[in-house]
């Protein structure tokens, strides 16, 4: 990648924040929209609340802050969904930074990304992630992707989010999506009890090919597939009634849920080791769960 200067780093930070608008603004269309068993609810059509918060600088550390947006919304059709937004600058820690390429030359690190989790009410809507990043060390790269966990699976779902995602990774290179899709099969996997958290999508991390403009805008079509397949599968679904036991089915996935952003996902210990906000960082639980 070539060297990474500010106008790079401001252009990702401010697409970050335009995804983080868009996809808001649609899944808020959604709880205005529906009209199955939600909307006799008393619960009104739900609104993200926006909550800022600010990296504390350690004394006698060296020159580290940023800080970020936590946005969480709960209504009618999302039991609770969350987008965030941080842009963060420091050290790395003498035990994190080995983990990091480019960190163990020098620990000082920048790093902007856009992360969401929406865990809907309805069992018959599924779960989904999406997140999108961009890394400085002495190198530069970019990290994200996005994959679904619905509690009920239905094959035209899963085709037509994995087509989304695979029309994003054609336009940029036509080994991506084959790449990248076994990539969050083998990530997204619960190894504890053996089996996958969903159904996939796509995961990259360290993505340098040596043209940052190719590599943003690629990032930017895998936030764009994201905003264009979520929305509408949410839709499709989010009038239809459920059950008592298709609700405790989707407590106990989203059990699983919990258990794998808890012992393997990457993101929550990066934002850990870095001193981020944790109360963003544990936005991806659910407000309810549940275990045998």
């Amino acid at each position: 990648m070539s060297k990474i200067d500010d106008t790079m780093k401001a252009r990702a930070t401010r697409w970050f924040a335009q995804l983080r608008d868009e996809i808001c603004a649609a899944l808020e269309s959604c709880e205005d929209d529906v009209a199955g068993p939600n909307r006799s609810s008393e619960a009104s059509a739900g609104r993200f609340a926006a909550e800022e918060w600010t990296r504390p600088s350690a004394e006698g550390a060296a020159e580290q802050g940023g800080g970020g947006v936590m946005s969480v919304m709960r209504g009618r059709v999302f039991e609770k969904v969350g987008v965030n937004l941080s842009t963060v600058y420091g050290e790395f820690s003498e035990s994190f930074r080995a983990q990091i390429p480019g960190a163990g030359e020098d620990p000082r690190f920048w790093a902007a990304g856009i992360s969401l989790v929406a865990h809907p009410l309805s069992p018959k809507v599924p779960i989904a992630h999406m997140n999108t990043r961009m890394i400085v060390t002495t190198r530069g790269w970019f990290g994200g992707g996005g994959d679904l966990t619905p509690v009920i699976a239905i094959d035209a779902d899963t085709e037509d989010f994995h087509a989304a995602l695979k029309a994003a990774c054609d336009a940029a290179d036509a080994e991506y999506h084959a790449r990248f899709k076994q990539w969050c099969d083998e990530y997204f996997f619960l190894t504890h009890r053996g089996e996958a958290r969903g159904v996939g999508g796509i995961f990259y991390d360290n993505l340098d090919s040596g043209d940052w403009e190719a590599d943003f805008a690629f990032t930017q079509d895998v936030g764009r597939a994201f905003l264009g397949i979520y929305p509408a599968l949410v839709r499709r679904h989010m009038d239809e009634a459920w059950t008592e036991a298709e609700r405790q089915q989707q407590l106990a996935k989203r059990g699983r849920y919990v258990e794998f952003n808890l012992i393997h996902d990457r993101g929550t210990k990066f934002g850990l080791m870095t001193g981020g906000n944790t109360e963003a960082i544990l936005m991806s639980l659910p407000p309810l769960a549940a275990w045998p």
